[in-house]
Order: structure tokens, then sequence, then C-alpha cells
């Protein structure tokens, strides 16, 4: 993959999670979450910062924090803080990180980076020069049995990967009634469904697989071009019916169709959807090798398929005595114990916190960096234009992307897989 924020991690000390104390922005669905999984793991949550000092104050004594900042100045201001996460709309991601990393503190941002890629690059550039943790929340990658496949792929495990196959589906977005920021383009972005789910998809796929996308083929539709718009705010994944809407025109997208050429010669398809009846958060993916596939099913996260040409298929279900290092290290039950969305978050966090309490980023990190982040902006750039042109449209790879001469890849190891020059082009 490609490095970001990669500083050679300080082994002079290491502090205990309980001494990292972590402030959270935002309050909503995932900022909850995150403040779950911080505890879970043992960083003291000191405080959070709400879309308002009402609402901040609010779900403080809900969650039982002692602190509700004003503002991120206040937040900033607290020295107890040395990380921060940022679980704000989209649009607020870049001034608040910039702040941030300003002010000396190692930064958790959920995706999208920033609105715009030349925002995303900005922000690498100053992770990069900072010496701080700087990480981008892709949590998929740490369901176990993802971090298990990686290494199975690099170890040459499937043979040279030559098609990756898969889906994003949900439903929430099914209704015209139903309503939320991200379908904003000033709040979340001009692209929606492939900036919100796809992205995912796209980071997880190319993380398993060790492949960067080098070219794709978009069409994008809105089915519902008109929306009810509830007067008062309304939660993430909320099935309440506001009383009081306003008709808005939507402008981003609901589903999209993408064909995909990596930088091995493989070719890979992909569907995204928020329109999806009955699919909750149904990620899935297959990775078609010269050798072996394999295929995973995010609302069946514990089982692993392996098909084979000449011998029986195989169903791995998860188990750290099992699984290769970075299955075992993302794993928190034993065999049996099904481990889902939540855990993925403290696995995610326990691998960042440990680079943080180490004082800067390892080498092999294998959580998603700023660039790691950039580069799924330049993805959604291609995605953008190929679907204004209807042509194939080349990832233009930016300067921001491409590692220090002497740091090694952000996101571990590189796989084994040679081109493929039966594919090429």
């Amino acid at each position: 993959m490609v490095a970001g924020c990669t500083t050679r991690r300080a082994h002079l000390s290491t502090l205990p999670l309980r001494d990292i104390g972590a402030a959270v922005i935002g309050s909503g669905f995932i900022g909850t979450v995150h403040i779950e999984a911080l505890r879970r793991i043992g960083v003291q949550v000191r405080g959070l910062l709400g879309s308002s000092p009402e609402r901040g104050s609010q779900r403080a004594e809900r969650l039982g924090l002692d602190r509700a900042y004003a503002s991120l100045d206040e937040l900033l201001e607290d020295e107890r803080v040395r990380a921060v996460h940022v679980t704000s709309p989209n649009h607020l991601h870049y001034d608040q990180v910039r702040q941030i990393i300003a002010a000396g503190r190692h930064v958790i941002c959920e995706k999208p980076l920033a609105m715009t890629s030349g925002e995303s690059a900005d922000l690498v550039r100053l992770a990069d020069a900072s010496g701080r943790v700087c990480a981008i929340n892709f949590n998929i990658r740490f369901y176990p049995l993802n971090q298990h496949l990686r290494d199975v792929v690099a170890e040459g495990g499937l043979g040279n990967v030559r098609l990756i196959t898969g889906h994003y589906f949900q439903d929430w977005l099914l209704l015209e009634s139903d309503w939320n920021w991200r379908l904003e383009p000033e709040r979340g972005g001009s692209l929606r469904a492939v900036g919100d789910i796809g992205s995912h998809w796209l980071d997880l796929t190319g993380f398993v697989s060790g492949l960067q996308v080098s070219e794709v083929m978009a069409e994008l539709a809105t089915f519902i071009r008109v929306r009810q718009q509830p007067a008062g705010p309304v939660e993430t994944f909320s099935t309440e019916r506001a009383e009081e809407t306003v008709a808005r025109e939507i402008k981003t997208e609901d589903v999209a169709a993408i064909l995909l050429r990596y930088d091995n010669g493989a070719r890979g398809v992909v569907a995204i959807s928020q329109l999806s009846a009955g699919r909750k958060n149904s990620l899935q993916y297959e990775i078609d090798g010269s050798s072996a596939a394999a295929a995973w099913d995010s609302e069946q996260p514990d089982q692993l398929w392996i098909g084979h040409r000449e011998r029986p298929n195989e169903l791995l279900i998860r188990n750290p005595a099992l699984m290769g290092e970075h299955g075992r290290l993302a794993s928190a039950l034993p065999g049996g114990h099904v481990e889902g969305f939540a855990d993925t978050f403290a696995a995610h966090f326990r691998a960042v916190y440990a680079d943080i309490a180490a004082g800067g980023m390892s080498r092999q990190a294998m959580y998603a960096t700023f660039a790691d982040g950039h580069a799924e902006m330049l993805v959604g750039d291609a995605v953008a234009e190929s679907a204004r042109s209807g042509r194939w449209t080349t990832v233009q790879r930016s300067p921001a992307e491409a590692a220090a001469p002497d740091a090694a890849p952000a996101s571990g190891p590189t796989p084994t897989n040679p081109v493929a020059e039966e594919a090429r082009p």
C-alpha cells in the first residue's frame, strides 16, 4: 500500500494505555462507538466535543464522561489529551485535523480524510512532518479474518491475484423520507455512496490483496431525486419519521457500479448501494488467484471461504489458533465467540495506541494512515471523472503518496504478487 505519517518509532519508553488521554469530536452514532472502544482497551476518554455545547453536554452525561468541551480550542487546551478522534461531519475534517496536528496531538480521523484530494494531500504532508501517529478509521481491516487473509495473500497462498469482485449494500436511505447530513454535498462531499461505504470496500480489498487501483470505469445513479429533509437533527441510521419536512433536491449518487483495473493487471468489479432493501450493512468480496480463491462477508464475519480447483473447498471459522500473526493480534475472543463491528474498533485502536504509547508510527503499521486516506480520495476523483466522461479514467497518483526513501510501506509488507502478464490490457 502507501506510506503516510511514517516516522521512525521511538522505542525508548512506552506509556501504559491508562496514562494516555483521548478526546472525541462528534457525539453521534460513530463517535459513541469510538468512545466505547477506547474505554474497552483502557484509554482514558477525557471528554467529547459535540456539534453544540448543549448536545455535547447531554451526550457526555449519558456516556458518563466528565467533560463536554465548548470548542476545539478548549479541547486542545486540555493537557491530559494526547490523541483526538475526529468523527464530525466530513466538511469539518480538514480544518479540525490541521488544528489538531498543529497542537502536537496524535489524530485518528474518520473517512473521508477531507472534502477534496488537494486537502487530503496537504494533510498527508502535515502529518509526515508532525512526527505524530496519524490514522484513518478504515476499521473493517480489523475483522481478524481480513488481517489473516492479508498474510495469506502476501505469502502467495492464492497465487497471483487475477480478479476482485464484490459489493457494499445498505438500505438505510431506501425511502424518500430517509435523511442524513451525508445527503448534503456541502457537508458530505460530492460522492456519497462511493465516499461513505465504497471507500471501505476499496480500502479493504486493496489492503488484503496488496494491490492499487490504477484505472476505473464508473456509472453513478440517483434514483430518489427529491427527499424530505426533517426540520430538526437526525441520528445516523434513525428510523424515526419527522413530522415537519422540507423537499430537498438530491445531487449525490444512491448507487454505483465500478469496473476496476489494478496495478498488477488484475481486474475487478464492485457494486455500491444505499438503497438495497434488507441489506443492513453487507460488504462482500471475493479474491480469485491463479491457485485458489477467498471470499468474506461482513454479515458473517467469523467465516472465510477458501476455494480450490482439485480438492474440497474450505470454510475457516475464526480461531486464533488457526490464523496467522496479524489475525491472532486482531482477535480478542477465543474461537466460537463471534467478533463483530464494535470489536473491529477495539482491535484497530489497540494497534494505533500501541504506536502512540511507543512515541510514533511503526514501520509496518497494519492500520490505514493518512496517505491511505488520500489514496482513496484519488480513486474517488477518478470515479467521479469516469462517471462524467463515460470513459476509463486513470487514478492520478500524487507525490504525497510516495514513501520516504528510508521508510517501509505503512500498511505492512508488500505481498508477493508479480505482474500477471496474461491480464495486461
